[in-house]
């Protein structure tokens, strides 16, 4: 019987997570918190649960433009708090089925977990002296590190404190080298790798 209910209470949890977000009812990363508890209290898969939720926080994260799970491994972090995972889980998970619970302790889990993240990051930062020619590197990487077809937009996320003209320098560079093309025209234009032919 509870089988027959987990596709109907996914629908569900994805349309209120939906509906949050697009009319800003909550700041994003309550609802994102919310968002998870929710995923595992419904719990839809016999095994796997933990690693989709971590893989749903890293997208919904990301969609709301959270991007230290690019950076900083939340897989790790949580591995590294498991106790706490499991008893502020517990708490908040009690009364879930009758919409009674209570998701203080779930959230400030959630949220210092983030905040962790995000602190290990600048930790991280403040250690990279920056070179000359740096910049243009890290641009060359992460268009380079790309699977399939990107943007400018996609490029720029994945290098703060560059500008969008040394963005398109590095593009035209990287065509001249014929080592990307350009599918389109205009600024929202996608590219792709232009993958060596093996002998």
């Amino acid at each position: 019987m509870i089988f027959l209910q987990t596709p109907k209470a996914i629908e569900q949890l994805c349309h209120l997570y939906t509906y949050s977000i697009e009319q800003l009812k909550y700041p994003p990363l309550y609802a994102i918190a919310c968002l998870i508890l929710d995923f595992l209290c419904i719990h839809p898969f016999r095994d796997g649960n933990g690693r989709v939720s971590r893989l749903l926080t890293i997208l919904a994260l990301y969609q709301n433009g959270y991007t230290v799970g690019k950076y900083i491994s939340l897989e790790r972090i949580i591995e590294q708090s498991k106790e706490t995972y499991y008893e502020s889980l517990n708490k908040s998970s009690q009364n879930w089925h009758s919409g009674k619970h209570d998701l203080t302790s779930w959230l400030n889990y959630f949220l210092s977990t983030i905040l962790s993240a995000y602190k290990e990051l600048e930790e991280r930062a403040s250690h990279l002296k920056p070179g000359r020619g740096a910049k243009t590197e890290i641009i060359r990487q992460s268009i380079m590190n790309q699977v399939g077809e990107f943007t400018l937009s996609d490029i720029l996320q994945t290098c703060p404190g560059v500008s969008r003209e040394m963005v398109k320098l590095i593009f035209r560079k990287l065509a001249k080298e014929k080592k990307i093309i350009c599918l389109g025209k205009g600024q929202s234009s996608k590219w792709k790798k232009i993958l060596k032919k093996s002998k």
